[in-house]
């Protein structure tokens, strides 16, 4: 039912918390928390470094859940970096599918005030790209998962705002804000996004502005994870990514059927390409640049695809 009017604090929400470093496999969890060994970040060497932490479905009252793994995660010497983010989950049910076109909705209107307000690094935007007017007009259409998913990268499946977590687990997913092990910067974040959900839910029309939808929401205006710059290595690479996707994509793609490419790196023997298949395992390829064109090297099995 849509819209109606439910407390924030009532909420459930859960929280994907990325880090690098530490001990994942020896953090002792509490009841019903989840360590994804198989979602790495990257450290400041480009090697793939931490986890990803989440609770179950919990509400504002039992917050101080989030406080304990925290302390136990930094206790191993984890941190967050300039890989890592800060999702937040929302649940949907006091409202149900009927609240999707106006998340949908709100998105397009005003998402860049909101990614302002959590001051999204740039060079994640990979991960957390726009609702886009034209997907709007085909959810309006048909109001189905797929609608409101970008194609063409896995990465960038999912939005910043993202509305398609309903149809998985119940969900919208807040991915704009920065990595933190901060419980004060994790906290804010929390709230903001439930306060958000919250106004959506009930019918309210959100200002976009950064300064203007902290007041709204009655949230600060500072206070959220930072943004942190990555190294010049990380930059160099991503522009040769997007110098080489035109050329090599083309290439790739022509061998695996409804492949999308995953990322592309430079190795010892020239350049690697992995691509993802439907069923989520990725196939590298390599390839070396040569007078007549790109000369493909070989090619590893399809692996599951650790990335996120």
């Amino acid at each position: 039912m849509w819209p109606k009017q439910v407390m924030w604090q009532e909420l459930k929400f859960g929280v994907e918390i990325e880090f690098v470093g530490g001990a994942p496999e020896q953090v002792e969890l509490l009841p019903g928390w989840v360590m994804s060994l198989d979602e790495l970040q990257i450290d400041e060497t480009g090697a793939e470094s931490g986890s990803e932490l989440k609770p179950p479905p919990i509400v504002w009252e039992q917050r101080d859940q989030i406080r304990v793994m925290l302390d136990r995660l930094k206790a191993q010497g984890a941190t967050a970096n300039w890989s890592c983010g800060l999702h937040v989950h929302v649940g949907l049910e006091r409202w149900g599918q009927p609240v999707l076109l106006p998340i949908v909705e709100t998105a397009v209107s005003m998402q860049e005030a909101l990614r302002g307000l959590l001051r999204t690094s740039d060079h994640r935007m990979l991960f957390c790209p726009p609702v886009t007017e034209a997907m709007l007009h085909r959810f309006r259409s048909d109001p189905k998962e797929s609608a409101i998913r970008h194609r063409g990268r896995p990465q960038s499946h999912r939005c910043g705002i993202n509305a398609a977590a309903w149809f998985d687990i119940g969900t919208v997913e807040i991915r704009y804000a920065n990595g933190s092990l901060d419980y004060d910067e994790v906290l804010r974040t929390v709230e903001l996004c439930l306060r958000f959900v919250a106004a959506i839910g009930a019918g309210r029309r959100l200002p976009n502005d950064s300064g203007r939808l902290a007041e709204e929401l009655g949230v600060p205006a500072e206070g959220y994870p930072p943004p942190a710059a990555p190294p010049q290595w990380y930059r160099e690479r991503m522009w040769l990514e997007e110098t080489l996707l035109p050329v090599l994509a083309p290439q790739v793609l022509a061998l695996v059927k409804d492949g999308e490419v995953h990322h592309i790196i430079p190795v010892a023997e020239g350049i690697m390409v992995a691509v993802e298949k439907p069923d989520g395992s990725l196939v590298r390829m390599k390839f070396r640049a040569s007078a007549t064109g790109w000369e493909r090297l070989g090619e590893e099995a399809a692996k599951p695809n650790t990335d996120e």
